[in-house]
């Protein structure tokens, strides 16, 4: 697309199936790696990657010749299938359906990649699904809570 030019960043939250604590520490700078391979294959860029055992965080810029939903589809399609090859876990891993998408200004980055490079530390105060309510209402995304994620526990 000559003569088109964006610089778009977005942060994308989505949770493991039933928000099962199944990432484990062992291998889950393995799966940050993977997954910034996914990115960078489509011609994006991951800014800063983390979560916790039951949900993950990506910060990337995207171009607009690219669909975030098709994004987030190759990297959780891609992710399960390499896991479940791996066998890092007994049973079969899936990802949850959905996600959220939050966008921010250049002069946030850093804000946004120290928050998501100090999940641990966060999630001590508050858990998951008030994080992700958080962004939500932060954002003025409306919502449907039978559409949410399925909370567990």
């Amino acid at each position: 697309m000559a003569n088109t030019y964006t610089q778009i960043y977005l942060h994308i939250v989505f949770s493991v199936k039933g928000r099962q604590n199944l990432i484990q520490n062992k291998w889950q700078d393995e799966l940050h790696k993977y997954i910034c391979g996914i990115v960078n294959g489509k011609k994006q860029k991951v800014y800063a990657i983390g979560g916790m055992p039951d949900h993950i965080h990506i910060l990337v810029s995207i171009s607009p010749n690219i669909a975030i939903s098709e994004l987030v589809r190759d990297i959780k399609a891609n992710t399960s299938k390499w896991i479940n090859e791996k066998g890092l876990i007994k049973e079969k891993f899936q990802w949850q359906e959905g996600f959220g998408a939050f966008s921010y200004a250049q002069s946030q980055l850093d804000n946004v990649m120290a928050y998501i490079n100090n999940q641990e530390q966060h999630h001590q105060k508050k858990t998951f699904k008030e994080e992700y309510l958080d962004l939500l209402q932060k954002f003025n995304v409306e919502y449907d809570e039978k559409y949410l994620f399925e909370w567990v526990g």
